[in-house]
């Protein structure tokens, strides 16, 4: 076909649509909400301001806050989500397909209608519906009415969390809810532009999270840090003089600081102890590592790296690192599947073929 366009691998600096949810400067280093700064937001917003802003359009005043928040909680109180999060949990141990499998079920339970032969009102409805019920699937329990992020918190952890512990989460997830075309904010959109049910176009987008270099980085940031002990400087050398990739360092979009890192850097400052002051050396003798090999491409912390700690800090288990970032991308996921259905037009790439030739 010679009408076919080269584009880059990986799609990089492809535009593939409009949105009005978010953008990332990575030259500038800053990203945004719906013109809001998402780091700013961060640390002055609740969890569910950030998510009635995404999904809704606009940060809530008092009475829309309560207003959503009620809605939250009616959602989360459905007949069938509770039957449905006792079965699953009688059968799996694993957060990620618990919440994949009550999303699929969830979807057949309330007769969950495709996006395409839904109006914008049912839509969000069902985006709602969805999003509230992944922190009961992720971390089973009865919400107690003090918020997502401290009920979420005491269910992970099994202790009524502190008062810093559940800012520092707040921060980490709702600097975490969206971030332009990522990996699995984009599986969304396509699955959303087939016309395809909420649940099918979240359980995919969670598929690509699970990946290593995608949603499943945190973990294996933290387990860089155990390696590497006190002294970082002899093993992150071993580790580049072997090829291989430091896990929490570079990023795609960003040619400068990853604003995330440097936000939960901050705030893994303010919780303070040992494994902060590890990191805090790690991040500086990698960086300057990382500059010697390649000075024209300096790599700089991102988020996944300070996310790793500040979980930590916060007493969530280790396994529960991808779960937690899932639980903070599912809003970013809803928005874009409302913003995707609005469009007619479905998505569908060209591939160039470099097999055998055409035998006949």
């Amino acid at each position: 076909m010679s009408d076919l366009i080269d584009v880059p691998r990986g799609l990089n600096g492809v535009v593939a649509a409009e949105t009005t949810i978010s953008d990332v400067d990575g030259d500038a280093g800053v990203y945004h909400y719906r013109g809001h700064s998402a780091v700013e937001l961060a640390r002055s917003r609740s969890f569910e301001d950030v998510w009635h802003l995404l999904v809704v359009g606009e940060l809530p005043d008092a009475a829309t806050r309560a207003a959503f928040a009620a809605r939250v909680r009616a959602a989360q109180g459905e007949p069938a989500w509770s039957e449905l999060i006792a079965a699953v949990a009688a059968r799996t141990g694993q957060p990620l397909a618990a919440l994949s499998a009550v999303w699929t079920l969830g979807a057949s339970a309330r007769s969950s209608s495709p996006l395409y032969d839904l109006d914008p009102t049912a839509r969000l409805d069902d985006a709602i519906a969805f999003a509230a019920v992944a922190p009961l699937a992720l971390a089973p329990g009865v919400p107690t009415g003090r918020g997502v992020v401290a009920d979420y918190l005491e269910r992970v952890t099994g202790a009524s969390p502190e008062d810093a512990h559940v800012r520092a989460l707040s921060a980490y997830l709702v600097a975490a809810m969206d971030h332009g075309f990522n990996a699995s904010t984009f599986t969304a959109r396509v699955i959303a532009s087939t016309g395809a049910d909420m649940a099918s176009c979240l359980t995919g987008a969670l598929g690509a999270l699970t990946g290593p270099l995608h949603g499943g980085a945190p973990a294996r940031a933290l387990d860089g840090l155990d390696r590497a002990g006190d002294d970082p400087a002899p093993w992150i050398a071993a580790e580049l003089a072997a090829g291989r990739r430091l896990m929490g360092f570079g990023h795609a979009v960003y040619r400068t600081a990853d604003p995330r890192s440097e936000l939960l850097r901050e705030v893994a400052r303010g919780l303070g102890g040992d494994r902060v002051t590890q990191a805090l050396a790690f991040q500086e003798e990698a960086e300057r590592q990382l500059a010697e090999r390649r000075p024209e491409r300096p790599l700089h912390a991102n988020v996944e790296f300070y996310a790793a700690v500040v979980m930590e800090q916060c007493g969530i288990p280790r396994a529960m690192f991808t779960p937690t970032f899932a639980l903070a991308r599912t809003i970013g996921w809803t928005a874009h599947v409302l913003e995707q259905a609005r469009d007619p037009k479905i998505i569908r790439p060209s591939a160039r073929y470099v097999g055998p030739g055409y035998r006949g």
